[in-house]
């Protein structure tokens, strides 16, 4: 096995979390300002009922498809009426906020601890968070050597071109990358069609299966020894 030269993260639900602005409060909070009656209880089963809206065959980024999963959500809580665009474009837009986000306890010491081995660390995310200030926010400075989002390339994970663009910025080939994420579809088979290594992360408790030839950690504090 070659040497881990580089190291690159999913960001959402893999180095942060969305706080009660995404939750369920959050989306009734923004519903009740514009009119909008929605039912709390049904969230978490109307954010599952809404990901087959996310399937981009063309694999590309456009805002419109992050917009209908949005209003998705809403209509299956319930919401109805005129202002259901309305909603989802505030929410939206909100996503690519970082104070609405905080770290998993384990990502700083996790990443200074790859730094100190001489890994070098990069972001590569399906978002419009803007990435170029993740570091400074999160407190994070001298940790992070290259970001890629999606929504400035184009392509979204896990078409292979996002994670070439990564590694060509990072001037290392894939065989000795490594890539962390939490979606079992896009970062880890994204990686390995691109030529990398794919280790998956689940935090707290399990709901989906895995391949057994599928690297798992449970928390980034694993990672550092697994390289």
């Amino acid at each position: 096995m070659s040497r881990t030269e580089a190291v690159f993260f999913d960001v959402d639900f893999t180095l942060i979390h969305p706080g009660p602005r995404f939750q369920a409060v959050g989306y009734h909070a923004s519903c009740a300002s514009h009119g909008i009656d929605v039912d709390l209880a049904r969230f978490e089963t109307a954010v599952a009922g809404a990901a087959a809206v996310l399937t981009s065959a063309a694999e590309l980024y456009d805002d419109a498809l992050y917009l209908k999963y949005t209003r998705r959500i809403i209509e299956l809580m319930g919401g109805q009426g005129p202002a259901l665009d309305a909603v989802a474009r505030e929410i939206y837009d909100e996503w690519a906020e970082h104070h609405h986000f905080s770290l998993y306890e384990d990502v700083a010491e996790s990443l200074r601890r790859l730094r100190e081995r001489g890994v070098r660390i990069g972001l590569i995310s399906n978002s419009h968070r803007p990435l170029d200030s993740f570091q400074s926010h999160f407190e994070l400075d001298g940790l992070i050597s290259v970001t890629v989002s999606s929504s400035e390339h184009g392509f979204l994970k896990p078409h292979p071109r996002i994670f070439q663009r990564a590694l060509d910025l990072m001037s290392v080939v894939a065989s000795e990358a490594v890539m962390v994420g939490d979606s079992l579809t896009h970062d880890v088979m994204g990686a390995r069609q691109a030529g990398m290594r794919g280790i998956l992360i689940q935090r707290g408790v399990v709901s989906s299966p895995h391949p057994d030839d599928v690297e798992v950690i449970r928390s980034l504090t694993e990672l550092p020894d697994r390289l």
